[in-house]
């Protein structure tokens, strides 16, 4: 166990992400919380946006509160807006204060104004002298808006996207570190793209000054595994080949499938497109792909170039090229 940076909180390494909750039963999730309690993960994080998760943990956590960590975040970022959201997330946790409330995906060029009278910081600030939440912290997909949060020093924790083909936060991290800020490293296997979960964590965990990773999970199999994996985390030389081959395969243009492209106006499912064409060259499932690009509704030959999924994506990746991309692969 660890503190999460200068806070009180005495957490495991391995936490629990909440995305996959949303594709799941309450009763499932109740099972999983069942395995997270055996096996001591006891940091939980969850958002006003994952639709049923943060109701589903609610009520899987009824009558075991305390033995657990919750973080929650909200989108809003007016005051009101805020105030409200904190609401509906005690509600919905079946809780009287959460641990962590985290300002959620913070663009660089709105960070100013959350602080303003009438914006979302001075709600979290009055939810926590009210005792309704105990820590403030911020996530983002801007590194910009993160080392922005690391040099102001107004939050407890920070969360942002950090994996094998994801390390543009190392330096970042490590000034958080030394200033006891928390770091909490979202996607931990790339949105997915990483298929060795194992490595993948301990690629992550293998570094001192990070605090937390939260992989989503969504079974009692996946649990352990994520568990396990804190009994060694040494990286060996096999390691250390696997993460070279991983990086020069995936490289710099992969999805990780947030969804912040979407809706496409010409109806692109772009995540999937990306997925389908991943399988196509990474996987060698060359039939297999093909067949179900063929009857994918949103295929990619329907992109017109306007340019809009790229204006939205926290990645910037060059979604129009790689669209066409996708096109040369399985639609020849």
């Amino acid at each position: 166990m660890i503190n999460l940076g200068n806070t009180n909180m005495k957490i495991k390494r391995v936490g629990f992400g909440g995305i996959p909750i949303q594709r799941i039963t309450q009763e499932d999730t109740n099972l999983v919380i069942d395995e997270l309690e055996k096996n001591g993960i006891n940091f939980i994080d969850t958002a006003r946006g994952y639709t049923v998760s943060e109701e589903y943990i609610g009520n899987s956590l009824v009558g075991r509160r305390q033995k657990f960590y919750i973080a929650t975040k909200s989108m809003s970022r007016d005051y009101e807006g805020m105030k409200k959201d904190i609401e509906i997330s005690l509600k919905n946790l079946k809780t009287d204060y959460i641990d962590l409330y985290q300002l959620h995906n913070v663009k660089i060029e709105e960070y100013e104004t959350i602080f303003n009278e009438d914006k979302a910081f001075r709600a979290l600030l009055e939810a926590q002298k009210e005792g309704k939440i105990k820590y403030i912290g911020i996530t983002s997909h801007s590194i910009e808006t993160i080392e922005k949060a690391i040099e102001d020093g107004k939050f407890d924790t920070i969360q942002f996207p950090y994996n094998i083909v994801e390390d543009q936060a190392d330096e970042a991290f490590k000034k958080a570190h030394e200033k006891g800020i928390g770091i909490i490293v979202m996607k931990p296997l790339a949105g997915g793209a990483l298929d060795d979960a194992t490595l993948a964590i301990k690629y992550i965990l293998s570094k001192e000054y990070i605090d937390v990773a939260i992989p989503g999970m969504d079974s009692i199999k996946q649990v352990k595994e994520n568990v396990d994996v804190l009994n060694n985390l040494g990286l060996t030389e096999e390691d250390k080949e696997k993460i070279e081959d991983i990086r020069a395969t995936l490289g710099g243009k992969f999805c990780r499938r947030c969804e912040y492209c979407l809706p496409c106006p010409l109806g692109v499912n772009i995540p999937q497109n990306f997925l389908l064409e991943g399988y196509y060259t990474r996987y060698n499932l060359k039939e297999w792909s093909k067949e179900r690009y063929d009857s994918l509704e949103g295929k990619a030959s329907k992109c017109i170039s306007c340019g809009k999924c790229e204006t939205k994506c926290p990645y910037e990746l060059p979604i129009i090229e790689m669209l066409k991309n996708v096109c040369e692969k399985l639609e020849k």
